[in-house]
């Protein structure tokens, strides 16, 4: 649960340099969002309905922007009598259901995240949920999603709903040379944006991926108002 970065001289000019990055024990609902202010009840109940109606959903934001955190408050509404398969690189994810697979990759071992996607295919997984997409592992993840395993959640490092699909499309771009928008625009069935501000972390945006037709993604944006910030 700790990530470390550290450097020494010379690389770290003013002498040894240590960041250690503990994840907070502390689990949020998407109640606990509501009543910061966060989210409003729509949204929540919006939020919720996707879950339990297993649509696909993508956390989006930069560093410590409180995607984990979010993605945790998601997998809370899940049904207990189904298996959740989570695949991380660092495990941070927790999942409440009783019948849980974590994987957890290896890059030095060689034990990929898209090892860990195709490997999650042979538990009869009912959620595929991936600490977060980074390489061309999203396109096996996407089609994943795409062939009977709806209902699954990731995050991924983008400043906006928009860009995290330009952002898959890079990374989907590293597995395939053919344009994957309309395996992105057909897994994809939400975005949420989280944003870490000098105040706190907002829920920033939110949009409804509804297709890619027309040469486009066919989007619906959710706005939020009255928002609040997340300490």
């Amino acid at each position: 649960g700790f990530r470390f970065a550290a450097a020494m001289k010379p690389t770290s000019l003013l002498g040894p340099s240590l960041s250690i990055r503990k994840h907070s024990p502390v689990h949020l609902g998407l109640d606990d969002y509501v009543s910061q202010g966060a989210v409003s009840d729509d949204m929540a109940g919006l939020l919720r309905s996707m879950i339990r109606e297993r649509k696909n959903v993508l956390v989006a934001g930069g560093t410590s922007s409180g995607k984990t955190t979010f993605v945790n408050a998601l997998i809370a509404e899940v049904d207990p009598a189904e298996r959740v398969v989570t695949i991380e690189d660092t495990q941070e994810l927790a999942v409440k259901a009783p019948n849980w697979v974590a994987l957890v990759s290896n890059e030095q071992e060689g034990v990929t995240t898209r090892d860990l996607v195709r490997l999650s295919l042979r538990f009869r997984p009912d959620r595929i949920i991936v600490g977060e997409v980074r390489d061309g592992a999203a396109l096996t993840l996407l089609k994943a999603w795409n062939t009977g395993h709806p209902g699954g959640v990731a995050t991924i490092h983008a400043n906006s709903a928009e860009s995290a699909l330009r952002r898959l499309e890079q990374l989907t771009a590293e597995a395939s040379q053919q344009p994957m928008q309309d395996v992105i625009g057909e897994a994809v069935d939400l975005i949420v944006s989280i944003e870490r501000t000098p105040k706190g972390r907002i829920v920033r945006d939110v949009l409804h991926v509804e297709s890619f037709s027309g040469g486009r993604y066919q989007i619906e944006s959710y706005a939020q108002k009255d928002r609040a910030h997340v300490a």
